[in-house]
């Protein structure tokens, strides 16, 4: 499949895994048909998809040769819903290990957003001969900001809309999401909200996970140094989700990363400056 047939419904993947304590469906994308794969992995905001978070990543990676997986983190999407009272980060990271397992994958690259950074991690922990490079954009558990008070006006807005799913919470986190919001308009914003709507298991479980352990993260910074992973970090310094002296840290705990700071960027580098992150994505996985 060339990037011009790429769509969501064309690439569109069930699999049932059984993994650990885990027995789920999980949907993923499947994009291209080259050798090498790249993993993407989503963050944890309401709605929020493999496709929505990375539609504007897939196509050049595909030309370059890659194979380029989207997975639908258990509680997201199309995937089935799951109360989590432990770590998010561990589960999704064994979610990913049963899903390359039952695709017969061996090794991966992975691209991770904010809570995709922070499953990255943890993957990367619990299975470091399956992973190639990894890139991290908006999370990875650096642990809490030394400057920003915890949590974060984000992390509290994106809370709010779980649990009152309505177009105006919607509108009041995506004001702060990205720095630029004239790209959101009301269809985005009514799609992100169809999405969120039609799923309310997800929202209610979700909502329940964070009641049953709040420390949905854990904060795997005195483990950084295991890492030896060429790791590149890529950061918004307008983030207001996840504060930028988070993904210091994270180049100062993992011994193989480089650290690229978007300025006039928010919390999802992948879309706001698209066209340059996608350059220096294939540059760093090629080289």
């Amino acid at each position: 499949m060339t990037s011009q047939h790429l769509t969501e419904a064309a690439t569109s993947r069930f699999v049932r895994i059984r993994e650990g304590e885990l027995d789920l469906q999980l949907h993923y994308n499947d994009c291209g048909q080259g050798e090498r794969v790249v993993v993407m992995l989503h963050g944890s905001g309401p709605g929020a998809s493999g496709w929505a978070n990375f539609n504007r990543n897939v196509a050049p990676l595909v030309d370059a040769g890659f194979r380029v997986i989207l997975l639908d983190c258990p509680g997201w999407s199309k995937s089935d819903s799951i109360v989590c009272e432990g770590s998010r980060s561990d589960l999704n990271a064994t979610a990913l290990k049963g899903l390359l397992d039952a695709l017969d994958i061996e090794r991966v690259d992975i691209i991770g957003n904010s809570m995709g950074g922070h499953s990255a991690v943890a993957f990367a922990l619990r299975y470091p001969a399956r992973l190639g490079k990894l890139i991290l954009m908006g999370g990875g558990t650096g642990g809490a900001s030394l400057f920003t008070p915890m949590p974060t006006e984000g992390i509290k807005r994106l809370q709010g809309l779980y649990r009152a799913p309505t177009i105006d919470n919607l509108k009041a986190m995506m004001d702060i999401f990205v720095y630029d919001t004239s790209d959101l308009t009301e269809e985005l914003f009514q799609a992100r909200l169809d999405n969120m709507l039609a799923r309310r298991d997800h929202l209610e479980n979700f909502v329940k996970s964070i009641e049953a352990n709040p420390r949905q993260f854990p904060d795997f910074s005195p483990r950084l140094g295991e890492i030896t992973a060429e790791t590149l970090v890529i950061w918004g310094r307008q983030d207001r989700f996840v504060p930028m002296d988070t993904g210091l840290r994270l180049v100062a705990g993992l011994p193989n990363a480089e650290l690229h700071l978007f300025n006039r960027c928010g919390h999802w580098a992948q879309w706001e400056h698209a066209d340059k992150f996608n350059r220096m994505v294939l540059d760093f996985l090629t080289h």
